[in-house]
């Protein structure tokens, strides 16, 4: 088996990466986390610089803040990493694209397949309904940090035409629609996993396209999917579209 350290390993989806990672030939050499879980059959450390085990591979879902030491210890040791954490900045995502030349990174707003299936078709849908307006919606946990989601702002990506602009949410006497829109609507509550639409709005038409995830052991098996793709791989940016393509 193939040796896995998991930083975040004492959030929910750190105990599902955890748990599933035998599914996937992988075991667990260390964890990394502020709060130190109890029962793990691993060790598990406050910080990742005291990380001791070595390891083959590196899945990431704790916090933003924690990248710059996170990316500094995978290239000190050459540690492919797959990047699950979602609200980087701007300035973050460049700092991941200079590690890439140093090392192999998966990046990814969602590590479901569902979801990057869903992107290729809003992408496809946008170019086929022109004059069609785009709203994007999405809906999770009451927990959720960053809004509107890594995932919807991911679609828009997708959807956006030359000229279009981000509408998020709308409130008081804003005016018609403007063509150029594309709103991005966020609901928080209960334990919602994650809920993505994207509807063109047409003359007399509507297509809708959702994807719906209910249980969050699906984006776990996406990340240690990602996880064993990237093993032996070269230093670079990958994403979904490479994974899928290697299924």
């Amino acid at each position: 088996m193939s040796r896995l350290l998991i930083t975040g390993v004492d959030g929910r989806m750190g105990r599902l990466i955890a748990r599933d990672a035998n599914l996937f030939s992988l075991e667990v050499a260390a964890g990394v986390d502020s709060r130190l879980p109890e029962g793990v059959s691993f060790p598990v450390y406050g910080n990742v610089n005291e990380v001791k085990e070595e390891a083959e591979v590196l899945i990431d879902f704790s916090s933003p803040d924690m990248l710059p030491s996170i990316l500094d210890f995978a290239i000190a040791r050459k540690l492919p990493c797959v990047l699950c954490t979602t609200g980087y900045t701007m300035q973050d995502e460049a700092m991941i694209k200079e590690a890439s030349g140093s090392i192999a990174v998966f990046r990814s707003a969602n590590m479901s397949l569902g979801v990057y299936v869903l992107r290729q078709l809003a992408k496809e849908a946008s170019k086929m309904l022109p004059g069609f307006d785009i709203e994007i919606v999405e809906k999770h946990h009451n927990q959720k940090a960053d809004s509107p989601s890594g995932t919807a702002l991911a679609l828009y990506e997708s959807v956006k035409r030359q000229d279009s602009q981000k509408a998020f949410g709308r409130q008081g006497q804003v005016g018609a629609r403007k063509p150029e829109e594309i709103g991005l609507h966020a609901v928080r509550g209960g334990t919602v996993a994650g809920e993505h639409e994207v509807g063109f709005y047409g003359p007399s038409e509507t297509l809708l396209l959702t994807h719906s995830a209910q249980d969050r052991a699906v984006f776990a098996s996406g990340a240690l999917r990602a996880a064993r793709f990237l093993i032996g791989k070269t230093a670079g940016l990958y994403g979904m579209e490479e994974l899928v393509a290697g299924i």
